[in-house]
C-alpha cells in the first residue's frame, strides 16, 4: 500500500513519466468514447468543464481572481468553457462570457440558457476592452481545441492577440490576468506546440483526457490533467500512463508545483464580522455553534485539535489529536498513557487545545487543566471503537522505538487471529482518556487586512457566581 502512495507521487511529478496523444490518438479516443464506449458528447463535456473548473479553483482562490471571462469557441472547447464558467459561478467566482460564434445546437443553447438564469453576463466582442488587463482576473481560454486547423479566423484573431499583449504592458502596470487554456492554448499546434514562440502564454494548461503532445512545449506554472473517465480499456489500447486522482478530485497536477516565495503566502480572508454582541455568554454554547457550522460545511474532521503539553522542563510539544467528547465538564480525547504527551501531562497537567476550520475561517483555542476520565467511561468508549482500532490501540506502545512496520503489522495479525471468535477485546490497562476543563477561550475569525476578529473568553466572580467575561483582543 505504501509503495503504491510513493509511485503515485513519482508519477505526478515527474512528466517524462506522463502519456501524450497526438491529434490521431486523440480523435480516435473521443470516437471509441462517444461510439462502442456508450458516452454522449454533453456528459464528456460536463466532465471536463468540471475539470477544469476544480483546477482552478485549486490554485486561484475567488478571494483575490474573482472576475472570470470565458472566451469560447463554436466546437467542444467552447462548451466545455461554457460548463466550467457555470461552475466557477457556484464556486464563488463572477464569471462573464464571450462567445461570439453561438453555435446552434441543443446541447449549446442549453449551456446558454443555464448561464443566462444564473444571470451570467454574455458580452460582445465590441463591449469587451482592447486591454483586458483592467477588468479581469482570469482569463479561460476556451477557443479551439484539438480538432481545430490552419489559422484563426476574426473574431478569434484578434481575441487571440489580446491575450498576448497581456505579456507586454511592462513592469508598471499592475498584476495581469491569469490565463487558463483547455486542453491546448488557442493557436497553437497540437503537435508543434507555439511554432513560432509568438501565441498565447498560458499560466495553466488543462489537459483532458490525456495531455496532447504540445503540452510538452508548456512552460507555464500550473499543468493539470482532467476528464477523469478515461476506461482502462482505452489506457490499455493506447499505453496510456496517467498520474492517479487523488481521492473524489477532479484533477490532478503534472509536473512539480512551482517554487513559490513562502514570504509572499497569504490569504486576505473574508468572513462575516464577530461582534460581542452576536455571542453567546457561556464559551461551551459559542463553541458547539461554531463546531456546528463546521459539521455543516462539511469539513473534513472538524474534531481534529492540536494538543500542546509541556513537561517539567517546560519544552512544549504539540500534535494532532481528535475530540471525542465535549459536555459541561470540557473537551474529552484518548490516548495511550504512556505517551509522550501522557508522561508531560502527569508532569504539568495543564494543556491547550486548538480547532482550526480553514473553510470558515475560523479557530478556537481553549486552555485548561487536564485530568484522566473515569475508568468505566474509557471501557465504553473503548468497545464502542472498530475492532481494528481496538486492536491497534493494544499493538501501539505509543511513542517507543520500533524496529519497523512489520513488526506492528506482525502483532497485530497474531491479536486479530486470537480474537477472530468475536470474542470481547479487553481495553489495555494503559490506554484511556482525558479531559481539559476549560480556564480561557478565545474565538478567532479572520478578516481583511489582517484586522481579524478575537473573542476572548475568561472566568470570573461575581456575586459569588462563576460567569465569563468576554474581551476583544487586538489582532
Amino acid at each position: 500500500m505504501g509503495d503504491r502512495g510513493v509511485s503515485a507521487l513519482q508519477s505526478i511529478h515527474n512528466q517524462d513519466s506522463i502519456s501524450y496523444l497526438s491529434q490521431r490518438e486523440a480523435a480516435e479516443i473521443d470516437e471509441t468514447l462517444m461510439g462502442p464506449l456508450g458516452f454522449s458528447v454533453d456528459q464528456l463535456m460536463e466532465l471536463a468543464g468540471l475539470s477544469v473548473a476544480t483546477s482552478i479553483a485549486e490554485v486561484y482562490r475567488p478571494s483575490e481572481y474573482n472576475r472570470v471571462l470565458a472566451i469560447c469557441g463554436p466546437g467542444n472547447n467552447g462548451g466545455d468553457g461554457l460548463v466550467a464558467a457555470r461552475h466557477l459561478h457556484h464556486f464563488g467566482y463572477k464569471p462573464c462570457i464571450c462567445y461570439p460564434k453561438r453555435t446552434p445546437k441543443p446541447l449549446y443553447t442549453g449551456l446558454v440558457t443555464q448561464l443566462e438564469s444564473l444571470s451570467v453576463p454574455f458580452l460582445s466582442v465590441e463591449d469587451l476592452p482592447l486591454d483586458l488587463s483592467n477588468d479581469f482576473d482570469i482569463l479561460v481560454d476556451a477557443m479551439f481545441g484539438f480538432s481545430f486547423h490552419g489559422a484563426p479566423r476574426p473574431p478569434f484573431d484578434d481575441l487571440i492577440r489580446r491575450m498576448i499583449c497581456l505579456h507586454s504592458y511592462g513592469p508598471k502596470r499592475h498584476r495581469p490576468p491569469v490565463i487558463v487554456s483547455i486542453d491546448i492554448p488557442s493557436g497553437w499546434h497540437v503537435e508543434e506546440g507555439d511554432v513560432d514562440g509568438e501565441g498565447i502564454k498560458p499560466d495553466m494548461l488543462v489537459s483532458l483526457t490525456a495531455p496532447k503532445v504540445c503540452a510538452k512545449k508548456f512552460s507555464g506554472p500550473h499543468h493539470f490533467l482532467g476528464g477523469r473517465f478515461v476506461p482502462q480499456l482505452i489506457a490499455d489500447k493506447y499505453k496510456l500512463h496517467l498520474p492517479p486522482y487523488p481521492g473524489t478530485s477532479m484533477c490532478v497536477r503534472i509536473g512539480k508545483p512551482p517554487q513559490i516565495d513562502i514570504s509572499a503566502l497569504r490569504e486576505n480572508y473574508i468572513s462575516p464580522e464577530l461582534l460581542e454582541e452576536h455571542v453567546e455568554a457561556d464559551p461551551m454554547d459559542q463553541f458547539r455553534k461554531w463546531f456546528d457550522d463546521a459539521l455543516a460545511a462539511s469539513l473534513k474532521e472538524p474534531n481534529a485539535m492540536a494538543l500542546s503539553t509541556a513537561g517539567k522542563n517546560g519544552k512544549p510539544s504539540s500534535r494532532m489529536v481528535l475530540l471525542k467528547g465535549i459536555d459541561k465538564d470540557g473537551f474529552v480525547w484518548y490516548t495511550n498513557y504512556g505517551s509522550r504527551k501522557a508522561h508531560q501531562i502527569s508532569e504539568n497537567p495543564h494543556a491547550s487545545l486548538l480547532f482550526y476550520w480553514d473553510g470558515l475561517n475560523r479557530q478556537v483555542r481553549v486552555e485548561g487543566p487536564v485530568e484522566k476520565v473515569s475508568e468505566l467511561e474509557s471501557e465504553q468508549y473503548f468497545h464502542s471503537r472498530p475492532r481494528g482500532s481496538q486492536i491497534g490501540a493494544i499493538v501501539s506502545n505509543q511513542s517507543t522505538i520500533v524496529p519497523g512496520r512489520h513488526v506492528l503489522h506482525q502483532e497485530y495479525q497474531k491479536l486479530e487471529e486470537k480474537f477472530s471468535d468475536g470474542s470481547m477485546i479487553p481495553k489495555p490497562k494503559h490506554w484511556g482518556g482525558y479531559r481539559l476543563k476549560p480556564e480561557l477561550f478565545e474565538f478567532w475569525q479572520g478578516q481583511q487586512s489582517r484586522l481579524h476578529d478575537r473573542l476572548q473568553y475568561s472566568p470570573q466572580e461575581i456575586d459569588g457566581k462563576r460567569v465569563w467575561r468576554i474581551d476583544r483582543l487586538a489582532p
